[in-house]
């Protein structure tokens, strides 16, 4: 009995953005320069198991507290920036420090000191509790307030609304922080802010391409971790557009089901997968489909970021 016929449509614009190569390349050279004494990374370094887990394989050791690095030890801190009291922390406690916080993250922490030492109060639309949006209250030198959704948005009742601005995190769906965006402004004429300039063009290019494949397939695939707020955002987005949609941490997760009946289905991944994991899904599906594959879009061209400070690792090779 033959096999049935399914189109794979992969976005050509998927998996590693530059942010992530440069922390991966942090960690990788932290462990080369100091091969006798632990390299800790607070957090995951990226929000993908597999990545940390080859990582620890090589010697990393992964923390969420910085009380469990010993004194002079050397810790690199995530692609998702920290709070300026753990970068104090890391100095009381003689921590050699690799900072491996992705450049447009920085851009952020740095409109988050600059607003609130103005005295406003900063308004951060992202995700509560998600580390990326911790580590940018933590950078305030002023009261800030997370807003999540409209509703909060709409809600919202600040003691001076003629004293407010606004950042947005990194990896929201620019339609989701528009919206957000929309009303504050509505409600304060008075606000500040970058729209949704500081949402990454990473994360843009992908949803951009999630949007084309939705034009032509029946259901997509994001491969991704649950942790993941760009990986989510893409299967919502998915979703949004009227096409059934699943996220995946790893080609196993796939429910066969989900692709019966279909002829086409799109696939993709989100800034922190390696391409390793869309290939193996690839191979799932194959194993039971006629498959064909083709690549819709052109592939993305990072820029250049400038690398993690070789003083911090050169610190390391002669310490």
């Amino acid at each position: 009995m033959s096999k049935p016929r399914i189109e794979i449509v992969l976005a050509a614009t998927r998996g590693f953005c530059a942010g992530v190569e440069r922390a991966i390349h942090a960690v990788e050279r932290a462990l080369e320069l100091s091969p006798e004494a632990p390299v800790h990374v607070r957090h995951a370094i990226v929000h993908n198991q597999r990545v940390v887990q080859g990582l620890e394989r090589r010697g990393a050791h992964f923390v969420e507290e910085l009380a469990t690095v010993p004194k002079g030890g050397t810790v690199v801190f995530s692609a998702h920036g920290v709070a300026a009291a753990v970068e104090g922390e890391a100095r009381a406690r003689r921590l050699r420090v690799v900072d491996a916080t992705c450049p447009l993250v920085r851009r952020v922490h740095h409109e988050a000191e600059r607003q609130t030492k103005a005295g406003r109060l900063l308004v951060v639309i992202g995700h509560r509790g998600h580390v990326e949006v911790t580590g940018i209250v933590g950078r305030c030198q002023g009261p800030a307030v997370v807003v999540e959704t409209v509703a909060e948005a709409e809600a919202l009742a600040p003691a001076d609304p003629a004293r407010l601005a606004f950042v947005v995190q990194t990896t929201l769906a620019v339609d989701e922080a528009r919206r957000i965006i929309d009303v504050l402004r509505q409600r304060f004429p008075q606000i500040t802010g970058p729209d949704t300039r500081t949402i990454c063009y990473a994360t843009q290019n992908r949803q951009n391409a999630v949007a084309g494949l939705c034009q032509n397939v029946q259901r997509v695939i994001v491969c991704g971790d649950r942790s993941s707020s760009n990986s989510n955002r893409l299967r919502e987005l998915a979703e949004a557009a009227g096409r059934p949609a699943v996220l995946i941490a790893t080609a196993a997760e796939l429910a066969m089901p989900f692709l019966e009946g279909v002829r086409t289905v799109g696939l993709t991944s989100g800034a922190s997968v390696p391409e390793s994991i869309v290939q193996e899904t690839i191979g799932r599906i194959a194993a039971q489909y006629e498959v064909t594959v083709r690549e819709l879009g052109l592939p993305e061209r990072s820029p250049r970021l400038h690398p993690v400070s070789y003083a911090e690792l050169d610190a390391l090779a002669h310490a």
